[in-house]
């Protein structure tokens, strides 16, 4: 596949790019303000950018109430969420299960507020009987009980093992693991389809920053093992949260907002052509992060994934940004097969392991794994042409990596040289923050690509 790539100088920023008024350094720059809170919160990435970002570039861009916006690597929603707050239609594009479930809920405001929360009351107290006869307490069964459960015995509902295997070892103590599956069987047994995906949404938060013992620092990792957890009072502070939040918003509830799960290198086969305006997103970076490991628990637990199996297939249709993804049959690494400055990265890489004697076959991939993810977003660049109208505007949030044994990779020069070598005009970079690398200690450039479509 022949290719015209410009010839930039790739080892440092190009001139073009400048410091935004509002970046920040490191993490300060993703938190949700005060006012941005409702919806966002619901369910959110740790490292996911801010709705003011998508402010922003809508603004920048001019985009109105009758265009749409597209997301095609979605995630937990933010570019949606806000779009639909603004009252301008978007689409989400997201592969993984549990992130295009998060997605989905997010943009859905219509349940009735108090019916969910007379719902959930009713399934916390079901829960919490069940819980306090088998012995178990639970700090909301405390509330509805004058007298302390007796000791439980040794009989703990559990993950079969091929579940089991799929977590991180110790990411959820037996004891709330038991309550979080009591919960769960509770609600598959009084399920009521108006209020069942926010609730089970509610139960996914509470299970990742309440019950469980992950912690996200940013990678996700096992903090303090806990020997027991509220259960039944966070899932229904995140219910009391939702409750709110749409009756904030459910006049916007009928903003068209839809998700798909689907591969973003194959765009065109879900929209029709130039139906989009713009679009806003931030893909994953050659990080060797494996993203879905970030949402396991959860995605386990809510039968999302439960074999090995599956977790290979769900692997099968993400770009290919971590070691753990890689496939012999790959070949998106054509794509950019004529491209010098992927090659020496490459290159640079391979040479990087073998001067280090590392060996193990993750490493072997190392280089592997750079060609393959700028080929697949060479892939997506090449498909998305066809559904974007002449003029559109795109804003890509990408991140500049160091963890291939420290060689440095400019992700937002390169994939803004990709686009452009595929017809796009590249109008800016601009730097939104700078993070600190956790190998290397230092300061990374995490910046918006900001592309043109000509047509």
């Amino acid at each position: 596949m022949s290719m015209h790539y410009r010839n930039l100088d790739l080892q440092s920023p190009p001139v073009t790019t400048h410091r935004r008024k509002s970046a920040f350094s490191n993490g300060n720059a993703n938190k949700l303000t005060p006012q941005d809170r409702p919806v966002h919160s619901w369910y959110r990435f740790v490292l996911s950018y801010p709705p003011h970002l998508v402010r922003d570039y809508l603004e920048r861009f001019g985009v109105g109430t009758r265009q749409t916006v597209l997301d095609p690597f979605c995630g937990t929603g933010t570019t949606l969420v806000e779009c639909k707050r603004l009252g301008i239609p978007s689409i989400g594009v997201e592969m993984h299960p549990m992130s295009h479930f998060a997605s989905s809920v997010k943009i859905d405001w219509s349940p009735n507020p108090d019916g969910l929360i007379d719902h959930a009351l009713s399934i916390a107290d079901q829960t919490a009987k069940r819980l306090h006869a088998d012995g178990i307490e639970d700090n909301y069964s405390l509330l509805l009980h004058e007298s302390r459960p007796a000791p439980y015995g040794n009989y703990l509902h559990t993950l079969d093992l091929e579940k089991t295997k799929l977590l991180p070892a110790n990411s959820i103590s037996p004891l709330p693991l038991h309550k979080a599956l009591v919960l769960l069987e509770i609600l598959t047994f009084n399920k009521d389809e108006s209020f069942n995906s926010h609730e089970l949404l509610a139960f996914a938060k509470a299970l990742v920053f309440s019950i469980s013992n992950l912690n996200f620092g940013p990678e996700v990792g096992v903090g303090q093992i806990k020997t027991d957890a509220p259960v039944l009072a966070p899932w229904l502070d995140n219910i009391y949260e939702m409750a709110e939040d749409i009756r904030l918003l459910q006049d916007r509830n009928g903003v068209s907002a839809i998700t798909h799960q689907a591969d973003a290198r194959k765009i065109a086969s879900l929209l029709p052509p130039a139906s989009v305006d713009a679009v806003i997103t931030s893909p994953p970076y050659p990080n060797e992060k494996d993203y879905t490991r970030t949402t396991r628990l959860e995605s386990v637990l809510l039968g999302f994934v439960q074999t090995r199996a599956e977790l290979q297939a769900l692997k099968h249709g993400l770009i290919r940004s971590n070691t753990r993804n890689v496939y012999k049959q790959d070949d998106d690494d054509r794509w950019i097969a004529e491209f010098p400055e992927i090659q020496r990265i490459a290159d640079e890489i391979e040479a990087r392991r073998i001067e280090l004697g590392k060996t193990s076959g993750f490493e072997r991939l190392y280089a592997r794994v750079a060609k393959l993810y700028f080929g697949g977003i060479a892939r997506h660049f090449a498909d998305l042409r066809i559904v974007l109208r002449p003029g559109s505007h795109l804003a890509y949030v990408v991140g500049d990596q160091a963890s291939y044994l420290r060689v440095m990779i400019r992700t937002g020069q390169l994939l803004a040289s990709i686009a452009e070598s595929l017809g796009y005009e590249v109008v800016d970079i601009d730097l939104f923050r700078t993070r600190l690398a956790t190998a290397t200690k230092e300061q990374l450039r995490e910046e918006v690509v900001i592309l043109r479509w000509p047509g």
